[in-house]
């Protein structure tokens, strides 16, 4: 099994990424593989809204001067997903909100790609807007049938110049137990193929309610 982790923040090395880290140091403890992509210092535009994903339907953005298609076939590939984002006026950064708009949408009009995958999000932050940001990841993962692990507390953690996150004691064990959930998740979902059956898909009902 793996996990393929975006950090959306600026700094490849950053408290986003120290979040990152204590959650896959506990995957590989169980035996799971872990990959950090470093997505905050890339130049990705935002969507364009063109339609042409849910026209050709090829699991591509239209948008082909980033890695975002390479990144969607790494979250095709893999059995978890792990977003991390630093707060930027209590939301996602905007380079990561810019790769989540596409990237979900098109796994999500591809035959729902990421349908029962266990995923999880952290953030790192300086002092507040850590909880909204954590919601914002999170709306991805659940608009995508994702299956998500708890921890003992919001998977938040804090500090402000690199590396400080690793003094934030509750906030490693928070990623800790994180880590620790999602691994368990992962081998309960990998462990139940072929002997539980997953529900229906059911297609999405799409209603405006402007008449």
């Amino acid at each position: 099994m793996k996990v393929v982790a975006f950090n959306g923040s600026p700094n490849k090395n950053g408290n986003t990424w120290h979040a990152i880290k204590m959650v896959t140091d506990e995957l590989e403890k169980e035996g799971i593989a872990t990959e950090i992509i470093h997505v905050g210092n890339k130049a990705v535009r935002g969507c364009l809204a063109c339609g042409q994903c849910v026209k050709k339907k090829n699991e591509q953005c239209i948008q082909s001067e980033d890695p975002v298609n390479e990144w969607i076939q790494l979250m095709k590939e893999a059995d978890g997903i792990l977003i991390g984002s630093p707060v930027h006026y209590s939301a996602i950064a905007g380079t990561m909100k810019s790769f989540l708009d596409r990237a979900f949408y098109v796994t999500g009009v591809n035959g729902s790609m990421l349908r029962h995958k266990v995923g999880a999000s952290v953030v790192a932050v300086r002092r507040s807007g850590g909880i909204p940001t954590f919601n914002q990841l999170n709306n991805f993962l659940c608009y995508s049938e994702m299956l998500l692990p708890s921890s003992n507390y919001w998977n938040v953690i804090h500090g402000t110049r690199p590396g400080e996150a690793t003094q934030d004691e509750e906030g490693k064990q928070i990623m800790r137990t994180l880590g620790k959930n999602m691994a368990w998740l992962m081998k309960l979902v990998e462990n139940g193929k072929g002997t539980i059956a997953p529900p229906e898909r059911e297609g999405k009902v799409y209603m405006n309610f402007i008449r």
